[in-house]
């Protein structure tokens, strides 16, 4: 034993003085070098976000103060003060968009629990999920121009297929979905279910994976019931996924613009124009460079006041 101790500490000394023999070797520049070397592994990540992130929120905030548009020139930019947020404030057309907005959140809810449903359907009582993943996963990674363009055509009015199966149904008047004032904006909800359901459910699909499979067992030996097993064991275990499903679902909602221009163009009777569409209206049309970064900035506290209205009611129930 005392020959094994000795050969351990030998061991450790001789370590000890390998260390001490390499700090010694190291240069006043090594610490320098290795410094040059990390900062040029970040320079490319860290100059994109400078240039095409950090760049325009600040130049948006400050052009948000001014009466200015781009084709002007920057020596044309007058400082207005809070004008461009009082007028903003009582815009009708703007406050008709953030309605509409609000409106769009509640496509969210029916999407988080369609997907929930069709997850737990999938993973517990279906063969070839894979295949049924990459079936609902398509709309997603479709382009949002070419699903704008086929749903133009499904929700014509007179001559598209649903309303075609429609009359032939016996249904005398279908909606004029796109084209009716009343059916244009739920319209776009149903698309925007449509394409984010397959994101949704391939997380929905990671989160069931990791509810241990005893409580279900202890639960059916207790006479639990499907539904119960749904309610008590299922929703509240994957509730920290239906979080940050919420949370992004709502982020993306006050961001849904492709989808709009192509399919409504805000219309008809800006039934469906939202606080993006008026932005890049008042920027890129009126040419109001001004008054666009202005409702870029409120835009932004809106959702930062509804990210932290979330994140304080996701103690009452999200659970870890």
């Amino acid at each position: 034993m005392n020959s094994e101790v000795k050969l351990e500490t030998n061991a450790v000394q001789t370590a000890k003085s390998k260390v001490r023999k390499n700090a010694k070797k190291r240069t006043p520049f090594s610490g320098w070098k290795e410094n040059l070397a990390g900062y040029a592994f970040i320079a490319p990540m860290f100059i994109g976000t400078s240039v095409l992130v950090l760049f325009p929120i600040l130049s948006s905030f400050v052009l948000s103060f001014t009466d200015w548009n781009f084709v002007a020139g920057y020596e044309n930019a007058e400082f207005v003060g809070f004008e461009n947020f009082s007028k903003l404030l009582t815009n009708a057309l703007f406050l008709k968009g953030l309605l509409n907005n609000i409106i769009l959140i509640l496509a969210i809810p029916v999407t988080l629990l369609l997907s929930l449903g069709l997850a737990v359907i999938i993973n517990k009582y279906v063969y070839l999920k894979d295949l049924f993943k990459v079936i609902y996963f398509m709309p997603f990674i479709s382009s949002i121009v070419a699903v704008a363009v086929v749903f133009q055509v499904l929700f014509h009015p007179t001559k598209g297929p649903i309303n075609q199966l429609l009359l032939t149904l016996g249904v005398e008047n279908p909606p004029g979905w796109i084209a009716d004032v009343n059916f244009a904006l739920p319209s776009v909800m149903l698309i925007m279910i449509w394409t984010g359901i397959g994101f949704n459910l391939i997380i929905y699909l990671a989160g069931l994976q990791n509810i241990p499979k005893e409580l279900y067992e202890a639960a059916q030996m207790d006479g639990a019931s499907a539904w119960s097993q749904f309610r008590k064991i299922t929703v509240p275990l994957v509730s920290p996924t239906t979080f940050l499903l919420f949370v992004t679902g709502v982020i993306s909602s006050f961001k849904v613009f492709d989808l709009i221009i192509v399919l409504t163009n805000g219309g008809p009777a800006n039934s469906t124009i939202t606080p993006v569409v008026y932005l890049y209206q008042q920027a890129f049309i009126e040419l109001k460079t001004g008054y666009a970064s202005a409702i870029s900035l409120v835009m932004f506290v809106i959702i930062l006041i509804i990210t932290y209205i979330q994140f304080i009611g996701q103690k009452k129930w999200v659970n870890y």
